[in-house]
């Protein structure tokens, strides 16, 4: 994963090439010799005045077009605990060219400009490159665009634009990241993504920690797993996100499964979006041709689970659907698989992992009726890291993440009191 670049598949041709048609072949070679025979007076002194009438066809003939070059486009960011605001972002500057690459910034860099970070570099990672707009990735990038990187991204990776936000991105000194981008005129801005951060969520995990109602929130399982307990009440941390059905249409591949196509369902909360997630969505797609993944509702998770989701269901929809190894979602799936459902969907396979959260010792098998039927797979999960351990590493340290909160807080407070409307998106 620590590789120089990562490059993966492009949905998009890298040319944009024509072709002959196979009447420019043969019978082409007759009409232009046709042409010349009669402009030159052959057949019985028929001659150039006749020549003209057969020019304006020759226009009609299929010409090769002209190689070009795709537009490439660079954006780059910390991506630590990867969420919806992010893709979305990434989906956007991906639009504004034909192959995008992602620089993912160095832990040491995020230190200076922003604090520790949560995920280590191979978790953030395996998260970028697992979103479906992204073509290839530079590890370690830097947090400014120098001058001496900005000639790298232009000279070596062909870069032919820099893509941010709206929001400004300052330097310590309070100097814009982007100046020099500005200045040559390679730099598109795009618009951000209202309703969530990353500062955002470490304060809903943070805040989450310190509530008293240990039975119905999350942080009776991250306070079980760090050995802390529970401090006073405090109110939660809502979600500003608004939902809109433009802006699942924005993640989704819009597309059914093929006919005779191998369908694959697994479901699971997908809370906090992690490189677990992804690993494991991967391994559930190569079992099949469409992948299918059921996420299940707050109140479900709370039920079961004894605390409610960080994120909510809207919120971890879109951060499945910008998986690129997911093709479709069940919003608010049913806890138990169903013959019904396994019939509606033509599901052939039902997958779940080896690592699991949450208590369900006693409870209704809600596989059973895949596994009566044949068709239920027990795989592996490639990782074990999970929710309730993401959130806990931000619990363990908690003093050095209010005081990265504090700093970016104030940055972010600045945006959405000076915030107008952008139009796109």
């Amino acid at each position: 994963m620590m590789m120089g670049l990562l490059a993966f598949e492009s949905h998009q041709g890298l040319w944009n090439s024509g072709y002959y048609s196979q009447f420019f072949g043969i019978g082409g070679v007759m009409i232009t010799v046709a042409i010349l025979i009669l402009s030159t007076g052959y057949f019985g002194g028929i001659g150039a005045p006749f020549a003209p009438y057969f020019w304006p066809y020759l226009g009609q003939v299929p010409k090769k077009r002209e190689r070009k070059r795709p537009v490439r486009v660079y954006m780059d960011g910390c991506f630590d605990l990867m969420h919806y605001g992010h893709a979305n972002a990434l989906r956007q500057a991906k639009l504004l060219g034909d192959q995008l690459v992602v620089g993912v910034v160095s832990d040491e860099e995020i230190v200076a400009n922003k604090g520790p970070p949560v995920l280590s570099m191979e978790e953030r990672l395996t998260l970028v490159s697992g979103l479906k707009w992204v073509d290839e990735v530079i590890p370690n990038a830097p947090y400014e665009i120098t001058e001496e990187f900005m000639n790298t991204l232009f000279n070596k990776y062909s870069i032919d634009y820099i893509i941010h936000g709206d929001d400004p991105c300052l330097l310590p000194d309070g100097t814009d990241a982007y100046a020099l981008a500005k200045k040559v005129g390679r730099y598109k801005q795009i618009k951000r993504t209202e309703g969530v951060s990353s500062t955002d969520i470490v304060g809903r995990i943070l805040l989450s920690f310190k509530q008293k109602d240990a039975d119905t929130d999350f942080s009776i399982a991250v306070d079980e797993k760090a050995g802390v307990k529970p401090k006073d009440e405090v109110k939660s941390h809502l979600s500003h996100f608004l939902p809109t059905s433009r802006r699942i249409m924005q993640f989704s591949n819009g597309q059914a499964p093929s006919p005779g196509a191998r369908v694959v369902y697994i479901d699971g909360a997908f809370d906090l979006f992690h490189a677990g997630h992804v690993e494991i969505l991967r391994s559930a797609r190569q079992l099949g041709d469409f992948l299918l993944v059921g996420i299940h509702d707050d109140q479900s998770i709370r039920d079961r689970r004894g605390y409610r989701p960080i994120m909510h269901l809207h919120e971890r929809t879109l951060s499945v659907l910008a998986c690129r190894y997911v093709d479709e979602v069940i919003i608010g799936a049913p806890w138990e698989v169903s013959k019904d459902m396994i019939t509606t969907f033509n599901i052939s396979l039902v997958v779940h992992g080896t690592v699991t959260e949450g208590n369900s010792a006693g409870e209704i098998d809600p596989y059973a009726v895949p596994k009566s039927m044949g068709i239920f797979k027990t795989i592996m999960s490639p990782k074990s890291i999970t929710s309730v351990s993401v959130a806990t590493r931000i619990v363990d340290n908690h003093e050095a993440y209010k005081k990265r909160n504090l700093k970016k807080k104030a940055s972010e407070d600045r945006y959405y009191t000076q915030k107008k409307f952008v139009s796109g998106d």
